[in-house]
């Protein structure tokens, strides 16, 4: 059996570790080993993972570089064919695993396997809506418009693969491998999936089933949304120097469908202002968004304006009715999709 290696990042995560390691330790799939980072966490996160008397669990100590170097630390410390990330607020379906294995196994020129995912609160119930990214024929293009992976706990990923994007460096005081740009303290993802479509032969593919959970965020600041964005251009910024013609392709329409999900997220976070200059910005960027995509991006329009002109409480009773059919629609296509390709 192939061993993968789970590699969970902590910092000031006490609410929710226990949880994110329990879903790894209820695995369908048992030949794993969980690395656990601590990204020098103040709270009590590191006391907590020490409660876990399982072998398979290794803890790993370093000074604050933040997730992607936290992402890297585990990476250089993985024994496993296989790596898959848990970021400490996640969890995970019992047979995600089993699944992504089979699926690497079945598919030797897919290197990085996803799953879709499914939102949950803050205390872990669903939300009723899913991430529905594309799944396949999956270009550089699509990752800088739309990141079909979609969040950092959903894929699992051959070794091979970051051994052919490694570069070296003595960032920190000596020589090390790195995998994630560390520069990044957002973004880092996409910037990783952009560089494997762009450096190496490796596929990105995903399969059907929700088997991420992934936790929304509604405590969150409009400012971050602000900050986010400036890591997202500088993401770009460095990926125009090892993918120039696919950038220089794909960066303005790119950035038409970032700040698209910049004014949903600001919708989210009840920000009618933000999400309205956000959404005006995304069509001034690349006006053909409404034409390659008119469902979502009328959509984020209609909400971002309906929310500066009506009650929020009536508002927020639209929304959930939105919501609930919107998740049940996609609760549909997933179990038809799912059911397809068992058959």
């Amino acid at each position: 059996m192939k061993l993968v290696s789970v590699i969970i990042p902590v910092f000031n995560v006490e609410d929710y570790i226990a949880d994110a390691i329990q879903s790894v330790l209820s695995q369908t799939y048992q030949a794993f080993e969980i690395i656990i980072v601590d990204d020098e966490s103040p709270d009590s996160s590191i006391d907590i993972c020490r409660q876990f008397q399982d072998a398979r669990i290794k803890i790993v100590h370093q000074k604050n570089r933040g997730l992607a170097g936290a992402r890297n630390t585990g990476i250089r410390n993985a024994q496993g064919d296989y790596l898959a990330f848990l970021d400490s607020d996640d969890l995970w379906e019992p047979e995600k695993l089993e699944r992504h294995v089979q699926h690497l196994d079945m598919s030797p020129k897919v290197g990085v396997s996803f799953s879709r995912s499914a939102f949950i609160d803050g205390q872990g119930q669903s939300v009723g809506i899913y991430q529905m990214p594309k799944l396949t024929h999956i270009s550089v293009g699509h990752l800088l418009c739309r990141n079909p992976v979609g969040n950092g706990s959903a894929p699992v990923i051959r070794r091979q693969v970051f051994d052919e994007i490694c570069f070296s460096d003595a960032r920190h005081g000596q020589s090390e491998n790195f995998y994630f740009d560390e520069d990044l303290r957002q973004s880092e993802d996409i910037e990783c999936w952009v560089r494997i479509m762009a450096k190496t032969k490796w596929e990105i593919e995903g399969i059907p089933e929700a088997l991420t959970l992934y936790r929304v965020n509604t405590g969150g600041l409009s400012a971050q949304v602000m900050k986010q964005y400036k890591s997202w251009e500088l993401m770009v910024s460095k990926a125009r120097s090892y993918a120039p013609e696919q950038v220089a392709r794909w960066e303005q329409p790119a950035r038409a469908f970032q700040l698209r999900y910049l004014a949903r997220r600001a919708v989210r976070l009840k920000d009618g202002a933000m999400s309205v200059q956000l959404v005006n910005r995304a069509i001034a960027t690349h006006w053909q968004i409404i034409i390659k995509e008119p469902s979502r991006t009328l959509t984020t329009l209609i909400a971002a304006y309906l929310m500066t002109l009506l009650p929020m409480a009536f508002y927020s009773s639209l929304e959930q009715r939105g919501l609930q059919i919107v998740g049940w629609l996609q609760h549909l296509q997933i179990k038809s999709q799912s059911s397809a390709v068992g058959a």
